[in-house]
């Protein structure tokens, strides 16, 4: 009740205001918000907010005047502050000071609107949490919006900003931050302050250059630079210790940027000026899972390019390369190479359409024939059973492989040839094994990556033996639970269950809190427990698609850590398609937006 006195004292002349004659809310509406604490006004046609909207907890409803009698459940004193408020999607082209009478708002909606400015009287609700005023049309912000100290999320994607106030490193709190799509050409310095960013996009600006004060982000995962006028990117990005995503497509960059992030998974170059790579830049992407370069002007993919030994996904579409170095294929973890639009040599036109497989196994076949590494010993021997056994692999990658054979067992020289090897990765995929081969286990303390997709495994309880594995692929097998005893895989990253047969999702999996990916795609899931999944803090990737889902709790939405979620292929009626097409961020606002209060 203290906050319904303090707004009623800020209008002393609330008893002689004229009645307007009709309300342009629905009275019920209004009697169902004061009982609930939010209000929903998205999409209907408003041009500015009704004054009754403003005044919700600070006048009696018009029922209260007429009747003296009241029901338990219709004693308006006993109201509910208003605390979620969407105004979304209607034609406002202005909010009033009186948005202070409603100063117990967490969530304030504004998004797709026609407003050209902000009250200043914004900064005075200092409950609030969430502020969307994306797609309208801002070209500043008020200084007083920068003491909202508990403002976690502002979204201002798609306005007219040309510059931001230095205040703006006050809102502290900040986990989210959204500046895409205006016509910023500098940032203040003080944008390094908001220590506890987790995403931050400005995309589609007019940036020329990044502040070093970036660095002090030490909690941001995501960086969108993508669209902007950058011709290099500060070395004091290295210092972002969270940072996993960068994307920085469709800038002037002539270098691939020297970054020694040491989180760094995911970097995006592409539509750039970028003529070559240079082992310096490449040497300090040590995590580095998805490199794009595509629409670049590199000539040369260089032997150095080995160094990225995480990597799974290179993109060099249309590029100016001439020739392949054979060394691509050594990278152990590639699975998607893509070469299309360049110039190449040497390699027929058919085998580039055949598929990433097919073209590491030509090039590979390129290194064995080599005679310039014959003063390392034979780098490929021939086995009884005619199983090539590439040598070097083993000593110099730590990689075991026997893949694309389809047999039953491993045969015994391949272990024999890694004897003593501290293997690190094995690929088994494509075979018909029905077990783990027994043998593996002489890497016990080494082996940190299994391939064994497109198998016939109905058990892989072997594999919990591996203490040290951080990557497991067990796709297209004839599993349909997973042992208990995967919970003492305390390393594990990622995991790759896609077409089994779960039926739910694995119950120990909600206890291998060190996941950060799972995907259990075109199975027969029908149960997900949110609440249990909220406890895989890490966890940024889930692919559930083509599953057997009835229906999508809504706390879903309360795991806020997940980057990629894939939801599309299921029965669900909500969240509809069109959501679920929008990706992530809009499917779990959504589910957040069901949740009861």
């Amino acid at each position: 009740m203290s906050r319904l006195k303090r707004a009623a004292q800020m209008d002393s002349l609330a008893g002689f205001r004229a009645e307007k004659k009709e309300q342009a809310v629905p009275s019920g509406l209004l009697k169902a918000a004061r009982k609930s604490g939010q209000l929903n006004l998205s999409d209907r046609g408003l041009t500015e907010v009704p004054q009754e909207v403003y005044r919700l907890n600070v006048d009696p409803p018009e029922d209260a005047k007429l009747n003296v009698s009241f029901g338990a459940s219709d004693r308006w004193w006993e109201q509910t502050d208003l605390t979620k408020l969407l105004l979304s999607s209607n034609q406002l082209t202005h909010l009033s000071d009186d948005i202070r009478l409603l100063p117990a708002l967490i969530t304030l909606d504004l998004h797709d609107n026609k407003l050209s400015s902000l009250p200043s009287a914004l900064g005075e609700l200092q409950e609030l949490q969430q502020l969307r005023l994306s797609n309208n049309q801002l070209r500043s912000l008020p200084v007083e919006l920068c003491s909202l100290k508990k403002l976690s999320s502002l979204t201002l994607q798609q306005n007219l900003q040309e510059s931001l106030p230095e205040e703006l490193g006050q809102l502290q709190n900040l986990t989210q931050l959204d500046l895409s799509n205006n016509h910023l050409k500098i940032l203040p310095s003080s944008l390094g302050c908001l220590t506890c960013l987790q995403k931050l996009n400005l995309s589609n600006n007019q940036l020329s250059s990044l502040p070093d004060s970036l660095a002090r982000l030490c909690n941001v995962k995501l960086l969108d630079c993508s669209k902007n006028q950058l011709t290099d990117v500060p070395a004091s990005l290295s210092e972002m210790s969270a940072l996993e995503q960068l994307y920085l497509r469709h800038n002037k960059l002539r270098l691939l940027p020297k970054l020694l992030a040491p989180a760094l998974k995911e970097l995006y170059v592409g539509n750039n000026h970028i003529e070559q790579l240079q082992a310096e830049q490449l040497a300090c992407l040590t995590a580095i899972s998805l490199l794009e370069l595509r629409d670049n002007k590199i000539k040369i993919l260089p032997e150095k390019i080995t160094l990225l030994s995480t990597l799974t996904r290179l993109d060099v579409t249309n590029n100016d390369i001439t020739t392949l170095p054979a060394s691509v294929s050594l990278l152990p973890n590639l699975k998607v190479l893509l070469l299309e639009g360049n110039p190449l040599r040497g390699i027929r036109r058919d085998l580039l359409t055949k598929g990433t497989n097919e073209l590491l196994t030509y090039l590979r076949g390129r290194i064995k024939e080599d005679p310039e590494r014959t003063d390392e010993g034979p780098t490929a021997m021939t086995l009884p059973s005619q199983a090539r056994v590439n040598v070097h692999s083993i000593k110099t990658l730590k990689l075991l492989e026997y893949s694309e054979k389809q047999a039953a067992h491993v045969p015994d020289e391949l272990f024999d040839a890694a004897a003593g090897q501290s293997v690190t990765t094995v690929n088994f995929s494509k075979n018909q094994l029905t077990c783990t081969p027994p043998r593996l286990q002489e890497f016990l303390s080494s082996l940190s990556d299994i391939n064994l997709a497109f198998n016939r495994l109905s058990c892989c309880s072997d594999i919990c033996k591996f203490l040290q594995l951080v990557h497991i692929d067990l796709r297209n097998n004839q599993l349909s639970d997973l042992p208990s005893d995967m919970k003492n895989l305390t390393k594990l990253s990622s995991i790759i269950l896609s077409y089994n047969r779960f039926k739910s999702f694995p119950e120990v999996l909600y206890h291998v809190v060190s996941l950060e990916t799972v995907l259990l795609g075109n199975n027969q899931v029908g149960k997900v427990d949110p609440q249990r999944l909220m406890k895989l803090v890490r966890l940024s990737t889930l692919d559930l698609s083509n599953n057997d889902l009835l229906s999508i709790a809504p706390e879903l939405g309360l795991c806020t850590s997940l980057r990629s979620l894939s939801l599309e292929g299921n029965p669900f009626r909500a969240p509809r398609a069109a959501i679920v097409a929008r990706g992530t961020d809009a499917v779990l606002d959504y589910l957040r937006s069901r949740i009861p209060t």
